[in-house]
């Protein structure tokens, strides 16, 4: 399984504030088995968000942003997300926020969704490193299936 990971951060993307959160995901997601092809940085701007995603869901058949979730005035990823996804998957954004509001209610003021983009996966995750683990933690054991589905494996054996 391929996968790519996209920080979302302002201050990161200007060399101002060290990336904690995308190398934790990876890490996480390399620990899960997934095959890290990509890692960026980009500001919280739109355009700039929506053209990364097109890129890595040209070749990674997973692509999880970190940031930009939050209902601050430039927090623009899930609106990102949404305008490169034909098809939104409600239940992922769902259980990460269900299983995130069992360690803090803050959990429920995250935006991040997910989504299909050509015959990728987008996820969006927090932007802090430990949001972002277990958010993508409660989420993990989906992922296989879901990649699986839009591969194109779509018989159901013993049916």
């Amino acid at each position: 399984m391929t996968a790519a990971v996209l920080t979302i951060s302002d201050s990161s993307a200007r060399g101002q504030r060290t990336d904690l959160s995308g190398p934790a995901v990876k890490t996480a997601l390399q620990r899960h088995k997934f095959h890290v092809i990509a890692s960026e940085v980009v500001a919280d701007e739109q355009g700039a968000i929506q053209e990364a995603i097109l890129e890595m869901a040209s070749r990674a058949q997973l692509v999880v942003t970190t940031g930009g979730t939050g209902i601050a005035e430039r927090d623009v990823t899930p609106e990102a997300t949404r305008a490169v996804c034909s098809r939104l998957v409600e239940g992922v954004a769902e259980r990460m926020r269900a299983v995130g509001s069992q360690t803090t209610p803050l959990a429920a003021l995250s935006r991040g969704v997910c989504g299909v983009c050509g015959r990728a996966l987008v996820l969006n995750l927090p932007g802090s490193p430990q949001a972002a683990t277990e958010s993508l933690a409660a989420v993990l054991d989906l992922l296989p299936h879901a990649l699986e589905l839009l591969a194109g494996k779509t018989a159901h054996p013993g049916h």
